[in-house]
């Protein structure tokens, strides 16, 4: 991997076996990992020098990037390690990284995903409520299986029982939020359980929930947003 003179990886694709680029790969400036551009955090420079989270990695210009690790970063932040890497990333001194970063990509990653959803719901992408759900994933149709926080054990196993029987692989998460947030997401009424029943809609969403997930301290099950979903069945009840 090519680096630029502080020896902090930035913006950067690695090149595969064949020398041809394989997916985007990127280094963590606190830690050193190195995963999926769209499994890290990507932080940008506005105008004025202000630090901020471009989520979307879009943002012009060069870009820092961070695992996923809500406690990692508010920590490096408060002991003032995150503004000293930002710096030698950036190049520059200039830069003012505030208060409340932490917040704001805890926000912008759970916007992400419910946002996410809620799309993929109004493609016709989802399904919701335990016994279409359970015929769904006996007939082979679930790619991705979704519980609320503060499902029912008995229900959630129930359905992750189904699933480890289905004809196909699913992945079950349990999302950080409860079915009150789930629910406005979707546009419906104590949604508890969620399936998605499209591929590609399973890998979109899958790549957001798992980012979101890991930041909250949740295992991440080697999921980015444009990987495939991993084989056999994930089950996670934290």
């Amino acid at each position: 991997m090519s680096q630029n003179e502080t020896g902090i990886a930035t913006d950067i694709d690695v090149q595969g076996p064949t020398g041809k680029p394989s997916a985007p790969e990127r280094k963590c400036i606190l830690t050193g990992e190195h995963g999926s551009r769209d499994a890290f955090i990507r932080l940008a420079l506005d105008d004025a020098g202000g630090v901020h989270a471009d989520l979307a990695a879009r943002a012009p210009g060069r870009g820092a990037w961070l695992s996923p690790d809500r406690t990692l970063i508010a920590t490096a932040a408060a002991k003032g390690k995150l503004r000293g890497v930002l710096m030698r990333a950036f190049k520059t001194t200039s830069i003012t990284v505030p208060d409340t970063l932490v917040e704001t990509i805890a926000a912008g990653l759970e916007r992400r995903a419910l946002d996410r959803l809620g799309l993929e719901n109004k493609a016709g992408h989802l399904i919701w409520g335990s016994e279409r759900i359970g015929d769904a994933l006996s007939a082979g149709r679930v790619r991705l299986l979704l519980h609320a926080n503060d499902a029912a054990s008995d229900g959630m196993a129930k359905l992750d029982g189904k699933a480890k029987g289905a004809p196909n692989t699913v992945v079950s998460l349990v999302l950080p939020v409860g079915r009150e947030i789930l629910s406005l997401a979707l546009g419906r009424e104590n949604v508890v359980h969620a399936a998605v029943c499209e591929t590609a809609a399973a890998v979109r969403v899958s790549g957001a929930v798992a980012r979101w997930r890991a930041f909250n301290g949740l295992d991440f099950n080697d999921m980015g947003a444009n990987a495939a979903p991993a084989k056999g069945i994930r089950v996670t009840h934290e």
